[in-house]
């Protein structure tokens, strides 16, 4: 039965588990269902970001837009439990032509969108403000053409720059309570103009986050390296780019917040771009079974044993210090 207490009481299982698992290392305890998930609507993008594994064309899977249908059955079947549901993982969720169906049906819960800002024209401005999306997150990572394309190739400034614009001005015709956030890739090209993103952010009333750059090929580490210290993720030791973060032997998204796929993979976290630690496939089973399951079971305890192992945890960020994002 579910009351108003499932939530609360779920999160506290979920919360005892992760911790009753860190303290015992080798029983793993699982009680209680994820409090967050993302799902990916699409893999596909209409950029080409660089350093981005789908829009560089490095991806290993396939690519397609997630079944409202099971994206329906999922929620059903979690909905209880949650807090946040994010609509996105890889590649610009506002191409999928159902976009706007995935949100509503999404209404009660804190949802959020992260797009590169190219499809919010005057009528998709207006609609999403209105959607009950909780928080939209648009890319803004430079504020000339010349060093914001050099990230979001394909990309044109201008035309999110408008987007912004429009959306901040729709919350406030409508007075919506979404969220607008500007988040900026802080690299070597562009961090020289923080100031000035905060500043635009600032006029049109959106909040910015600066966040550290992934870099997937590390030939070009350097490359995009900022020269400030507190926006990078990387240090250079013994001629080698290594990630700031230790990887301690503990990961709580591995309690809290898994992904799911636009195909129904579930994976452990954001950081598996290529779907590489499959722990089940929703078309098959139900996601209890899969968070239940032994593919879950061994990965969280290989995790509590020796994170470092594990190539998908050499570039994350959880838990690092020292750097602004």
């Amino acid at each position: 039965m579910i009351s108003h207490f499932t939530k609360p009481v779920n999160l506290l299982m979920a919360g005892s588990s992760y911790l009753g698992s860190l303290f015992s290392k080798d029983r793993i305890v699982v009680r209680g269902m994820p409090v967050s998930i993302s799902t990916e609507l699409t893999n596909n993008c209409n950029l080409k970001c660089p350093e981005c594994s789908s829009g560089s064309g490095q991806m290993k899977r396939g690519h397609g837009f997630m079944d409202i249908n099971l994206f329906k059955r999922v929620l059903k079947e979690l909905e209880p439990y949650l807090y946040n549901i994010n609509l996105y993982f890889q590649g610009e969720p506002m191409l999928h032509p159902h976009f706007f169906s995935f949100i509503d049906i999404c209404r009660g819960l804190h949802s959020t969108v992260s797009t590169n800002g190219h499809f919010l024209s005057p009528d998709y401005s207006g609609k999403i403000v209105n959607s009950g999306l909780s928080r939209l997150i648009v890319s803004l990572d430079g504020f000339d053409q010349d060093s914001y394309s050099a990230y979001r190739v394909n990309g044109n400034l201008e035309t999110v720059l408008e987007g912004l614009r429009l959306v901040a001005a729709a919350k406030d015709k409508h007075k919506s309570s979404m969220k607008l956030e500007i988040q900026l890739l802080v690299n070597r090209i562009n961090e020289h103009q923080v100031p000035q993103v905060r500043s635009f952010a600032k006029r049109i009333g959106a909040t910015l986050k600066l966040k550290s750059m992934q870099v997937i090929n590390e030939e070009n580490t350097g490359k995009w390296l900022p020269a400030e210290a507190k926006y990078s993720r990387y240090e250079l030791a013994d001629n080698i780019y290594i990630n700031k973060n230790r990887i301690p032997d503990r990961c709580a998204r591995l309690w809290f917040n898994p992904v799911i796929t636009w195909d129904g993979k579930v994976i452990p976290c954001c950081f598996d771009k290529d779907a590489e630690h499959i722990m089940g496939d929703l078309n098959q089973e139900t996601f209890r079974e899969i968070w239940n399951g032994p593919g879950y079971r061994v990965f969280r305890k290989a995790i509590l044993k020796d994170r470092s192992m594990i190539e998908i945890c050499r570039n994350c960020t959880s838990g690092l210090a020292g750097v602004e994002y």
